[in-house]
């Protein structure tokens, strides 16, 4: 009986680490729930909940959004004054996970491991941003909107402008107002 008590525990423990994060964003549009993907993106989800733990988003606004392809944000503030992020990661691009819409992945340069804590929803399925091979790498999805995908439409539509060099920025910002860890 102690065995199969034993047994039953370590497999719950089991279940319960391999259980996926859930994240609530809370933006000037409204909010958005996302289910982080633990197990095929462990890197790139533990590099995102740290921001989150830290309150590194809050605050921060969409600043790129482009119809028909996606909504970023996660590294500037509303005068687009870029915040000092922590070290680039391991691109984890190559997770069987595929950028489809309503997914979420890391932002980058055209180096394949320099993601730090800029972000992207796909409102499309871009194909083109997967993992193809070692010289075309891709970016990273870990995770999924699974509430709030009406609102990420609703800020993909609103009207840009060019702003210094970024271009693709909302008139008016979309503030992420706050990013936390949910049951």
């Amino acid at each position: 009986m102690k065995v199969l008590l034993l047994t039953l525990g370590l497999s719950l423990i089991s279940t319960i680490a391999l259980a996926n994060t859930h994240v609530l964003m809370k933006t000037s549009a409204g909010n958005i729930k996302i289910e982080l993907d633990n197990e095929h993106a462990p890197i790139t989800t533990k590099n995102f909940i740290e921001y989150v733990n830290n309150g590194y988003y809050d605050g921060l606004i969409f600043h790129r959004v482009i119809p028909n392809f996606m909504i970023q944000g996660g590294g500037a503030d509303a005068q687009l004054n870029f915040k000092t992020p922590n070290s680039p990661i391991k691109n984890e691009a190559n997770n069987g996970l595929k950028n489809d819409r309503g997914t979420i992945a890391m932002a980058r340069t055209s180096e394949p491991d320099s993601a730090t804590s800029q972000f992207f929803i796909n409102v499309v399925d871009n194909d083109f941003l997967n993992y193809q091979s070692p010289s075309n790498y891709g970016y990273a999805v870990f995770g999924k909107v699974i509430e709030g995908m009406d609102i990420v439409d609703k800020i993909v539509n609103v009207q840009t402008e060019r702003k210094g060099p970024h271009q693709n920025v909302p008139t008016e910002p979309i503030y992420i107002t706050e990013v936390t860890v949910v049951e």
